[in-house]
């Protein structure tokens, strides 16, 4: 069985399918493609499918060679999109890149989609076949979720008749590409010759590292590294608001700190979003002990979870001092996606921002020019508007011209969740600024 599989793994005839064409497994299977192997991707909108199958690329934003790569190996015959599960039973490697949230009140893992996807392959899952999770897990679900739903439904058993890995996916909207080519890898294996397998398998497409452990070991260091990267933005953000507190700048203090050896301050902003950093730590600490206490993870999640609110509290001053109420004004939100460049709205930190806006009874108008519901012109977004606020360092944003933003609106009130101007340039330009970690700036 090992053998069979490796040589149509190195002789690159192995039958791939890739179930979810998101932004994890369009770009995977697309570079598997061109690495020569034949890919079939299962996604369940039949719209998306025919764009993929016309050569289109339905992830928009800035994304470096994606839709070009798209086009190249579906016209080459190369890979193809369908809805059809049937494609799993010719497979000899099945990707698995479906999203693994978690359940917004418990804080539990949610995986429908997984489950869902593991049931429908398990029923057309063949002899030999190496099945590779790609979707961030909880520490433990290679165990007790993913091998028993697979045995089940397939009546095979894991390391007898099938190999069973997990290859976290290591990607980040505006970097698919490269992350996918030149980020090291875990490979956890339900067996030595599972991860010995796949890393030849990835060797294809990734040229960084690729270091074959067991699953318990690739679930956590997945979810370890972005619940490591969610306290320090947690961290950052709290020195944020101690700066705004006591009436100093975190953007003068930051660097300042980072010259001093082995220190990394990261980033603060309005809010953390994707579909990895907010949902991650949880999935992290799921399937603890009673007896273990994550006081820091949860410490962490609460500041950044704060921060679109904290948002909301420097719009509502900000109006205050200019003798608006809230309930009477205008806010032209600037940037609706989680991250610069992309279309990616999952766990956007402006949704939140955007609704508690209206509960407050404020009239919100929304630009983004990546995301399809918001891709007006801006001028017209922000027009008669009594405060503009920043919730995305998109490049269009950082190239603005306040000076003459200044004539569109009814109040000079700058609300910059994301440092993309200076206080000095804002206040320059005739505008009251309030930013995170600086406070308010005077016109």
């Amino acid at each position: 069985m090992r053998d069979k599989l490796l040589a149509a793994i190195e002789n690159k005839t192995a039958n791939v399918v890739v179930l979810g064409l998101g932004y994890v497994g369009l770009p995977v299977a697309c570079l598997f493609a061109e690495a020569g192997f034949p890919v079939a991707g299962i996604r369940r909108s039949q719209e998306k499918v025919d764009l993929i199958n016309r050569g289109i690329c339905p992830i928009e934003g800035k994304e470096p060679g994606l839709a070009e790569l798209v086009a190249r190996v579906v016209a080459q015959g190369r890979f193809y999109a369908t809805t059809d599960y049937a494609a799993c039973r010719d497979a000899q490697v099945v990707l698995i890149a479906v999203e693994t949230p978690v359940d917004p009140a418990t804080k539990k893992p949610a995986y429908s989609a997984l489950r869902g996807a593991l049931a429908d392959l398990g029923r057309d899952l063949s002899p030999g076949t190496m099945v590779i999770i790609e979707s961030t897990i909880a520490p433990g679900t290679m165990a007790g979720v993913v091998q028993p739903i697979l045995e089940e439904t397939s009546g095979l058993k894991v390391n007898e008749d099938f190999f069973l890995v997990n290859c976290p996916e290591r990607v980040m909207p505006g970097k698919l590409l490269a992350n996918i080519r030149g980020c090291h890898r875990v490979v956890g294996g339900m067996s030595a010759d599972a991860a010995d397998l796949a890393v030849r398998f990835y060797r294809s497409i990734v040229d960084a590292d690729l270091d074959a452990v067991d699953c318990l070991t690739a679930e956590l260091v997945k979810t370890m590294e972005n619940a490591y990267r969610d306290v320090q933005i947690a961290f950052a953000n709290e020195m944020a608001l101690l700066c705004e507190d006591v009436g100093a700048d975190v953007w003068q203090v930051r660097p300042l700190v980072n010259k001093s050896p082995y220190r990394h301050m990261h980033l603060p902003g309005a809010g953390v979003g994707g579909h990895c950093i907010p949902k991650d730590p949880w999935l992290l600490v799921a399937n603890a002990s009673d007896g273990f206490e994550p006081r820091l993870t949860q410490a962490a999640r609460a500041i950044n979870d704060g921060m679109p609110l904290h948002v909301v509290d420097l719009t509502v001053e900000a109006l205050r001092r200019a003798g608006v109420e809230i309930a009477d004004a205008t806010i032209a939100v600037l940037g609706y996606a989680y991250l610069e460049n992309s279309d990616d709205t999952r766990n956007s930190p402006s949704q939140v921002f955007v609704a508690r806006l209206q509960e407050l009874g404020a009239r919100v108008t929304v630009h983004d020019p990546y995301v399809r519901p918001y891709q007006g012109k801006l001028l017209e977004s922000i027009r008669g508007s009594d405060a503009v606020a920043v919730m995305v360092a998109h490049d269009q944003y950082r190239d603005l011209d306040l000076g003459a933003l200044r004539a569109h609106v009814a109040q000079p009130i700058l609300v910059d969740g994301r440092h993309v101007f200076s206080s000095q340039q804002a206040r320059a330009a005739g505008w009251a600024y309030y930013g995170v970690g600086s406070g308010p700036v005077g016109a």
